[in-house]
């Protein structure tokens, strides 16, 4: 008998915690509140898709100099054949992609 007796208080305070919950008058004003836009989509924006221009020219210290000086500072990184890199996700990176020949063969934002 004491174990349903347990069982019940332990419901009826579910219960009335749970009425706490429901809407009243009061909260009208939270329902008509606009909500914050969502954030916006984690998509590649390094502008890589602006550097065309560069493709096919040779990854010098001069050339990689007028890229970085553009990014402002953003991240970039050059990546020769062979070289090791690391896989972390970073859509705001700019990767300047160069070929055998030490050319600049593509970019992109990883």
């Amino acid at each position: 008998m004491l174990r349903k007796s347990a069982a019940m208080t332990a419901l009826a305070a579910s219960l009335l915690a749970l009425s706490a919950c429901t809407a009243t008058g009061s909260d009208t004003v939270a329902e008509t509140t606009p909500r914050p836009p969502a954030p916006p989509a984690l998509e590649p924006n390094c502008g890589a898709d602006q550097l065309g221009a560069y493709i096919g020219q040779p990854a010098s210290d001069e050339v990689i100099a007028a890229i970085t000086g553009w990014r402002g500072g953003k991240p970039m990184r050059v990546l020769r054949p062979g070289q090791a890199v690391t896989m972390d996700f970073r859509p705001d990176r700019l990767n300047v992609q160069v070929g055998e020949d030490g050319k600049i063969k593509g970019f992109t934002c990883t």
